[in-house]
């Protein structure tokens, strides 16, 4: 009796520690398994909210950059075109005598000039750029020995600065477009401006303004 009643107890103290045993590596297996695909799902919650929240603020940031730029390109176009070159685009461009005075500030001999004695009607253009600078109806013969005009053909065409080269105080003219050195200025001139702006021909280019179309003679 007594040797039955110490295996009974022997038994279901082997089927309590399985018990105990079998439930602990349950919990431990759960919590190993539970932790990684915690850890994954956070991580891929927090990946997609990343993700997103940075194209959204790239695609803002993208097109509040466009339209910044394309308003700034609006706003060039209203601006004065500005021509800026270097020495050896200038070089291609002009002949050498036009480079040594309008990139290099040189003067052509007086009296020299193909435009010196031009009485034609129409506008003197920059020979560099093509600006227009003078009308023919502001030239006049100062006797000095280059094309001479009271007056530019508007206000912002030429632009002037100081000049102390050769021992003298004078005040150069330029083209405002492309600074191609034109001549200088001078307060000896005829009225209304009394002013005399006195340009090297090779500076210039002539546009002879056109003629009218004539009428036909009616029928």
């Amino acid at each position: 009796m007594r040797g039955k009643m110490g295996r009974w107890i022997m038994l279901c103290a082997v089927v309590a520690i399985g018990g105990i045993y079998a439930i602990g590596c349950g919990d431990a297996h759960a919590g190993s398994s539970c932790c990684p695909k915690s850890k994954g799902k956070a991580k891929q919650a927090a990946g997609a909210g990343s993700c997103a929240g940075q194209v959204k603020a790239g695609g803002q940031a993208a097109e509040t950059s466009g339209k910044t730029s394309d308003e700034g390109t609006v706003n060039d176009l209203k601006k004065p075109e500005k021509i800026n070159k270097c020495d050896s685009e200038w070089q291609a461009e002009l002949t050498p005598e036009q480079y040594k005075i309008m990139r290099e500030k040189g003067t052509e001999p007086a009296f020299s000039g193909a435009l010196l004695e031009n009485k034609r009607e129409g506008t003197y253009t920059c020979a560099a750029c093509g600006q227009p600078l003078f009308d023919s109806g502001t030239k006049f013969d100062s006797g000095s020995g280059w094309p001479s005009f009271y007056a530019p053909v508007e206000d912002g065409r030429v632009a002037e600065q100081a000049d102390g080269s050769h021992g003298m105080e004078r005040t150069e003219v330029l083209c405002s477009r492309c600074d191609a050195h034109l001549g200088h200025v001078f307060n000896d001139g005829p009225q209304p401006t009394g002013q005399r702006y006195c340009i090297n021909s090779v500076s210039l280019e002539f546009e002879e303004k056109a003629e009218p179309e004539k009428k036909g003679e009616p029928e």
